[in-house]
């Protein structure tokens, strides 16, 4: 007997923003930050997060209905997951990329219909103010907010790059728009015998220098500053760009890529990674909805199957490549001059 039509999945997905915004309102809540401390009964716990009786023990049993807390008898606690990766004051928070979503992505997104029809950005440009990038690196905190934000959901990436390229063969490597350094600390981390850099613009430097002293790896790491629509790109036997080259329109994209081909030393690896659409477009929602993403934030940013890449590459000059998985929806293609 053949399966008969159901709505469920389309609802599931049609509703999906309610369970979106109660997770990402507890996150800006502090919800598991407070619980990070340990278990605590409904009446102290809502009084501490300053809920509204009417919604409070709704909104805590949503969340515990969601698997993102647990509950026995009257007392609230973290899960494993929520008290490691969304907990502020742990190394592995990733909250922030998803506060980031929702202060800005959120509304934005509201407005995809429009982009859709138009093309335009739907953020700060929709109403002549600027881009992402320029309000971001006009303001210190929101940038330093940004970058940690930007650690959080590559970390895991940063980590598998750092172990399953060949490093090996290799001494020096440059991380281009480097944000906090994460991708440059994971590799140096696993890799004792490397020299690295992280390229970006100055106001990036003190928001580097500190993550990378906090770490203990400033002897071998450094800052390189610069523009790269400005700049050549500093020189080195790897060359990463992670999260990067979706910023940009196709022209600005093989740009990035000649300048790094120029940088590297014959047999020097380009190691470009994203949450790569599938060469077949079908099966990788997220990084569809990551182009979607650059349709609201920028002028010309898109996502890509990690076939053009390669085409790119080759036209750059690469004599070889190849698509490499590395976690979740991200992959990493690697060109080698």
């Amino acid at each position: 007997m053949q399966n008969q039509p159901s709505p469920e999945r389309i609802l599931q997905t049609g509703l999906a923003f309610w369970s979106s915004k109660v997770l990402l309102s507890a996150i800006e809540i502090g919800v598991f930050s407070e619980l990070a401390r340990g278990p605590e009964p409904f009446e102290a716990l809502s009084a501490r997060l300053g809920l509204h009786p009417r919604s409070a023990r709704d909104f805590l049993d949503a969340l515990v209905a969601l698997g993102f807390l647990q509950r026995t008898g009257n007392s609230y606690a973290n899960t494993a997951d929520t008290d490691l990766f969304l907990d502020r004051h742990k190394p592995s928070y990733i909250g922030g990329i998803l506060e980031m979503a929702n202060h800005r992505l959120y509304p934005s997104w509201a407005h995809l219909t429009e982009a859709l029809r138009t093309g335009q950005p739907q953020n700060e440009l929709k109403n002549g103010g600027t881009g992402l990038f320029e309000t971001l690196y006009a303001d210190p905190a929101r940038l330093k907010d940004f970058l940690a934000a930007m650690t959080g959901v590559s970390r895991g990436a940063n980590i598998a790059i750092a172990h399953s390229f060949p490093w090996r063969d290799y001494r020096t490597y440059v991380d281009v728009g480097t944000a906090q350094g994460d991708l440059a600390a994971q590799i140096a981390q696993a890799n004792p015998h490397l020299q690295g850099f992280g390229f970006d613009l100055p106001e990036v430097a003190p928001i580097f220098e500190e993550y990378v002293n906090g770490l203990g790896l400033a002897d071998r790491l450094s800052f390189v500053p610069g523009d790269f629509f400005q700049q050549d790109l500093p020189r080195a036997d790897v060359v990463l760009m992670g999260h990067i080259l979706h910023d940009w329109d196709l022209p600005t994209k093989q740009m990035l890529i000649a300048k790094a081909f120029e940088a590297l030393p014959t047999g020097g690896a380009l190691v470009v990674y994203e949450a790569l659409i599938d060469d077949e477009r079908s099966t990788n929602a997220f990084g569809l909805m990551m182009s979607l993403n650059m349709l609201i934030e920028t002028p010309g940013g898109f996502d890509y199957t990690g076939a053009d890449c390669c085409g790119w590459m080759q036209t750059a000059g690469f004599s070889s490549t190849r698509v490499q998985a590395l976690v979740g929806p991200d992959s990493m293609v690697i060109g080698i001059k």
